[in-house]
């Protein structure tokens, strides 16, 4: 039998969820029974959900997982959000010593949080204090979030899935926009990290190059956080694209700084709110969208005088857990639930689960990945960006950038265009 310590196994999600964390969560719990979880005899005797992460945990708000029955499982797996809740919490030293005194109640032993870098900060924190007591509690994140922004990790589960609605509602939102031209900003999620925006630019279809060369399909204009935002260049930019062709497409991440690293949004969003880790809610916000079309509003002047018709939407919370999931992605957030309880079971005390691509990326290539565990303090509370080689200018994506991200949204649909 593998290396296990005597004690019940406990499961939580933290952050934002997403379309695909419930796969997750159902590969822990099938990596568990595979090692004989809940079975007569075996040293692992309870599978237990946090209900809201921690903050459950230290409640003793927890829900008994150990024969959860296996069709309901794989109906949860493919369910969008956070099937046991989530929490937005940060642990100070007061709250982990509660943590800690819940493990001890219920007899926790394996210790798994879904999330992101800030939920990964969590179990690093809760598996060192552990150390300090001397109790023995394996500690394991899996990685988690739509932002694509945690170290080491090549993409991570909820990426995808997301990017994938991203790349559909600007294809469907651009198809709107050649109908009735105009200009039209669409603000999406990414505060640090320019991922999530980047993925718009998958909508731009192939199907008519060989008729007008480079697609002129939107959106045009990608601005992204890694690139410092010039107000004065956003309207020079769009400006000589509403000129060129009658309309403007723009995809914006909401986390647009200037060259100081002032927030954008942050400049505009009056009186927001923010979460427990401090950071302004900028998704719940429309404000970003509204100023910048007031900007171009009040700035573009066309022939004729005629005011330009400009339009803003901010896709906000529902490009998290849009059912339509990648396959990829649904693939991928299981097997990182399995790999973690698959360390757990097997010997390792503490670690994150990290995705690496072992495939070249390449326009054609085939693509492949593997699990790989990597120390907590790698990825806690730290933020992957965009690598230069993703960015094209000021305004757009590279080459290099759709074919890292095509294989991990699936298919497209192609469209015809009069």
């Amino acid at each position: 039998m593998p290396d296990l310590i005597k004690g019940n196994a406990v499961i939580g999600q933290s952050g934002g969820p997403t379309a695909v964390i419930n796969q997750s969560l159902v590969g822990v719990i099938e990596g568990l029974r595979s090692a004989g979880a809940g079975t007569s005899g075996n040293p692992i005797k309870k599978i237990l959900g946090m209900r809201h992460g921690v903050t459950g945990l230290v409640n003793d708000d927890l829900y008994d997982l150990t024969d959860y029955p296996h069709d309901r499982l794989q109906l949860l797996a493919r369910t969008p959000s956070a099937g046991l809740g989530s929490t937005r919490d940060k642990p100070d030293a007061a709250f982990c010593e509660k943590i800690f005194e819940a493990c001890l109640k219920h007899d926790i032993r394996y210790f798994f949080y879904i999330g992101g870098n800030d939920s990964s900060d969590t179990c690093r924190i809760v598996n060192e204090l552990s150390n300090e007591k001397g109790y023995e509690l394996r500690c394991f994140h899996i990685p988690k979030t739509v932002d694509n922004d945690l170290m080491i990790n090549d993409h991570t589960p909820g990426f995808p899935s997301a990017a994938r609605f991203v790349a559909k509602a600007c294809m469907a939102d651009f198809l709107d926009n050649i109908s009735l031209p105009g200009i039209k900003i669409n603000v999406i999620m990414g505060r640090h990290a320019g991922f999530l925006t980047a993925a718009s630019a998958l909508a731009r279809r192939d199907d008519r190059y060989e008729y007008e060369g480079s697609s002129t399909d939107g959106p045009q204009l990608i601005y992204l956080p890694e690139v410092a935002f010039d107000t004065e260049r956003f309207i020079e930019d769009v400006a000589t694209m509403f000129d060129r062709h009658g309309r403007c497409h723009i995809a914006v991440s909401e986390g647009i700084a200037d060259k100081d690293g002032n927030s954008i949004g942050g400049q505009l969003i009056k009186n927001g709110q923010t979460d427990a880790h401090g950071n302004l809610q900028l998704s719940g916000s429309g404000a970003l969208g509204d100023a910048l079309s007031d900007l171009l509003k009040a700035k573009l002047k066309p022939v004729g005088g005629k005011a330009v018709r400009v339009r803003a939407d901010t896709f906000g919370y529902v490009q998290r857990c849009f059912p339509d999931q990648s396959p990829v992605d649904m693939k991928e957030a299981r097997g990182v639930g399995r790999y973690a309880a698959r360390l757990a079971t097997s010997g390792d005390v503490d670690g994150s689960v990290a995705i690496i691509r072992t495939s070249p990326i390449g326009e054609g290539q085939p693509y492949a990945c593997k699990y790989q565990r990597i120390e907590l303090s790698d990825v806690a509370a730290k933020t992957k960006h965009m690598p230069a080689e993703f960015i094209e200018g000021h305004n757009n994506v590279s080459q290099k950038f759709l074919d890292y991200c095509r294989p991990l949204v699936g298919d497209l649909p192609l469209y015809e265009r009069i």
